[in-house]
């Protein structure tokens, strides 16, 4: 039973390498939608919240400045992994 298990793997992994590359190319694409949608909903919370209290615009930015670096890591990270996958996965 295990010996089937490993060869259906592996028969998979060979026929399935475009799929993968396809997926990781999808992947990488919604990565870097998600991050621009994350990074504008950042922005637009951060200027409704200097509209609403002028007075805290530097810790307010600093947050948001914080808050984009962190989606922008992630965002990252999640290309990285998918042009991995494009490049190595043979």
């Amino acid at each position: 039973m295990l010996s089937f298990i490993v060869l259906f793997l592996q028969a998979a992994a060979t026929s399935m390498v475009p799929f993968a590359s396809t997926g990781a190319g999808i992947g990488a694409g919604l990565a870097a939608v998600g991050a621009g949608i994350g990074i504008g909903q950042v922005g637009k919370g951060a200027m409704e919240a200097i509209a609403r209290q002028p007075e805290s615009v530097g810790d307010i930015r600093t947050n948001m400045i914080v808050a984009a670096g962190l989606i922008e890591g992630a965002c990252f990270f999640a290309m990285i992994v998918c042009l991995l996958i494009v490049f190595l996965v043979k």
